[in-house]
């Protein structure tokens, strides 16, 4: 028996001695000392016992252990003449359940920080809106910006920036950064030995993983100051094959990129070529859409072109959406004054422009150069040199590109037009060759507008009423009088109207003046006598010269002409409804001013179109 065993039996002897004292004394206090010695002595047994399970095994420093024997009986605590037994407070195996796992993750969760604004923020973010009303670059910028900031804060960089590479002119250009520096120049960089210009030269990645402070300035040249960047990745973006920008970013810790980083901005880059070309692909679809829907709308039917204000209207709506431009000048040729002129100025910008009626010097300017020469001139930087664009006393303060396109038809020059954009080389060769072929429509119409207008100033008829046009009215009426002042006979003037309608297409099926126009000027003629002088003064109003007719019988004339209109119903498509016209009358007796006559005429007509129309008034 070891020397262990042998104190456990001593102590365990110890205890029943103890017990049986009180049993052999009839000493009541005796009898309470050997009660509180044995509970405390057991109780220090129990103590013990428990403190020895609990605490770890350690090893003495006087034992060794022999590492020659099994690992297991290294760590053995007991002899194989020992036998052991496993003591334990609770039967159950311990094991981790379902059950565990669950209250363990629930825990968890519910030990993470949440912000009470996170699904706010998330959804702000997450669906931001693309800006409304911006062009096809500025939707682009918009998406770059996002990614950007995307690979600045995956990155951990300083900087994200892209750059455009112009290969005709060698340099890049910075498009857009994302930095925690405000300290980036905003400009065009030419190729020289740094490490952006070694990234377009070798067509390759670069990557510096400690960038010496005496050499940053040098390496990095997209900063201002030294800014303590320390690491350096870049990669080049190519699209449809050619290189066509570069992605850069910057780290102020040493060692901050890797070839990982590489790897990943080349998986950035291809991205957004992707997007490029989507943004591309789009943008040719728009545009050709955009483009067939000018041309179409001036083919439209209802467009007559009988005044120049609604040629240049045409005009304007047709060339928003066929070029991009700033500014848009429309010079036209005054047959009469035979000059060429600006008549037409639309200005997009705030920047001073040339105003309308300006006056085209031949010599000496852009537009002049494309009126004599019959030729597209086209500027990709006006502020290279000084250059003058209609005449050589305009004060015009625009940078950028331009472009005039003569509009030429049968060997005539019946204009220019003049685009201008604050963007440098913006127009291109399809460009031109495009705006070629789409000013051929416009010379044709400003072709048979002259024609028409030459045509006009040759007949006295109206075309489309078979009355007198106005210009023949005015002769014919100051004629008769003369005559009228000569021989003291009476006369009187009669403005007659067609009151206002509704004209939307869905009603009618479309343009109901036409059918309108047509059935009451037949019925003015069918109601005037032959010597009555009648023609179109406006687009809605006729004029009626009474020779030798005093004004109450022509008032009445034009009470029977009112009704007639008002009860004959006018079939316009599919459909049938009336009409009404209103009257004004003014005398002439004693009168030799035409002018004069015809505006007391439209005073009258006025009142009566007060009334509400549909009525006669004589003044």
């Amino acid at each position: 028996m070891n020397n262990r065993n042998k104190k456990r039996l001593l102590i365990f002897v110890l205890i029943p001695l103890i017990a049986i004292i009180p049993l052999f004394t009839d000493d009541f206090l005796l009898k309470i000392v050997a009660i509180l010695v044995l509970v405390i002595y057991v109780g220090f047994i129990i103590f013990l016992r428990d403190s020895v399970k609990g605490d770890p095994p350690t090893t003495q420093p006087d034992e060794k252990i022999d590492i020659t024997r099994n690992p297991a009986e290294n760590y053995s605590s007991y002899s194989e003449d020992e036998g052991f037994t496993i003591i334990s407070g609770s039967k159950q195996v311990e094991v981790l359940t379902a059950d565990h796992l669950k209250n363990s993750t629930s825990l968890k969760n519910k030990n993470i920080f949440k912000p009470a604004d996170l699904k706010q923020v998330y959804e702000k973010i997450a669906t931001e809106d693309m800006p409304s009303g911006i062009s096809q670059d500025e939707q682009f910028e918009f998406v770059l910006e996002k990614i950007l900031t995307v690979v600045k804060e995956a990155f951990l960089a300083h900087s994200a920036v892209f750059f455009w590479y112009n290969k005709k002119k060698e340099r890049l250009t910075l498009e857009k950064f994302i930095s925690s520096s405000g300290d980036i120049k905003k400009q065009k960089f030419e190729l020289e030995d740094d490490i952006l210009s070694k990234i377009v030269q070798k067509e390759e990645p670069e990557l510096l993983t400690d960038i010496m402070p005496n050499a940053e300035a040098d390496v990095i040249r997209y900063y201002n100051t030294p800014q303590g960047i320390k690491s350096f990745a870049g990669v080049p973006l190519f699209y449809e094959r050619t290189l066509a920008g570069v992605l850069a970013l910057d780290s102020k810790v040493v060692d901050a990129f890797g070839i990982e980083s590489v790897y990943s901005l080349g998986r950035i880059v291809r991205v957004i070529s992707i997007i490029i070309s989507l943004f591309d692909e789009k943008f040719n679809e728009s545009q050709t859409e955009q483009r067939l829907d000018s041309l179409l709308s001036i083919l439209s039917n209802d467009k007559k072109f009988s005044s120049q204000n609604e040629l240049f209207s045409t005009l304007e709506i047709a060339v928003k959406n066929l070029i991009y431009w700033d500014a848009f000048t429309f010079v036209y040729y005054e047959p009469v004054e035979a000059k060429f002129k600006t008549s037409k100025i639309i200005n997009k910008t705030s920047l001073k422009y040339v105003g309308e009626n300006l006056e085209i010097e031949i010599q000496g300017t852009l537009a002049g150069k494309a009126i004599s020469s019959g030729m597209p001139v086209k500027i990709d930087d006006t502020s290279v040199q000084k250059y003058y664009r209609f005449s050589s006393s305009e004060d015009v303060r625009f940078d950028g590109s331009f472009l005039a396109l003569p509009l030429i038809y049968d060997d005539q020059n019946f204009g220019v037009l003049c685009f201008e954009s604050l963007k440098k080389n913006i127009y291109t060769n399809s460009d031109i060759k495009f705006m070629k072929s789409t000013v051929k429509f416009f010379s044709f119409i400003l072709y048979t507008f002259s024609t028409q207008n030459v045509l006009r100033n040759l007949i006295s008829v109206d075309v489309e009423t078979q009355m007198l046009n106005y210009k023949t009215f005015m002769e014919r009426t100051a004629i008769d009088l003369l005559k009228s002042a000569e021989f003291k006979a009476p006369g009187a003037v009669a403005l007659i109207k067609i009151d206002d309608f509704i004209e939307q297409e869905s009603l009618f099926e479309g343009d109901p003046f036409p059918k309108v126009l047509e059935a009451i000027s037949k019925m003015i003629i069918e109601e005037t006598g032959n010597m009555n002088i009648i023609g179109r003064i406006d687009d809605r109003v006729f004029g009626v010269f009474f020779f030798n007719t005093n004004s109450k019988d022509v008032f009445l004339w034009a009470e029977k002409l009112r009704i007639k209109v008002a009860r004959k119903p006018i079939t316009v498509v599919t459909k049938q409804t009336t009409f009404t016209i209103s009257i004004g009358i003014a005398s002439t007796a004693g009168k030799t001013d035409v002018e004069e006559v015809l505006k007391n005429a439209d005073l009258a007509l006025s009142k009566a179109v007060e009334k509400g129309g549909n009525s006669v008034k004589s003044l």
